[in-house]
Parts: C-alpha cells; structure tokens; sequence
C-alpha cells in the first residue's frame, strides 16, 4: 500500500457542510480564534463594527487622559 492510498483510506467523504468540517480542522488544530478573527475581519458589516468599537474605546481613553491629567 503506497502512502497516496493510506492517505484516500483515513480521508472522509467529502459532505455538502464545507463551512462545519473547516471549523472542526480549526478545532483539531487548535486555532479557533484566529479562524473567528479571520472570518469576522472579512464580514464587512463586522469589520466597520470592530474598527468603530476600537476607536470610540480610543477616544474614551483620550477623553480620560486629557480629563484627568491635563485638567487637574
């Protein structure tokens, strides 16, 4: 047996839920998380949501900075 046939004897049948078997290869592989980032960085809706998040929290840290430091 030639390693090409040991390697189509482990593969399973291919299914029509393409989406749920590269989700269980993240999991095997332990990078869940990047897998999350990677798919909700190419949703354009939560890409603006994620970038608008960011910069309120950065202004919120810059109204406390100037709040605080500089006006005492």
């Amino acid at each position: 047996m030639t390693d090409n046939q040991t390697e189509e004897a482990i593969r399973k049948p291919e299914t029509g839920f393409a989406g749920l078997s590269e989700i269980d290869q993240a999991i095997r592989e332990n990078r869940l998380m990047e897998y999350r980032i990677k798919k909700s960085w190419a949703d354009p809706w939560s890409r603006t949501l994620s970038i608008a998040i960011v910069l309120i929290l950065a202004l919120f840290a810059g109204f406390v900075i100037y709040w605080d430091l500089l006006r005492a």
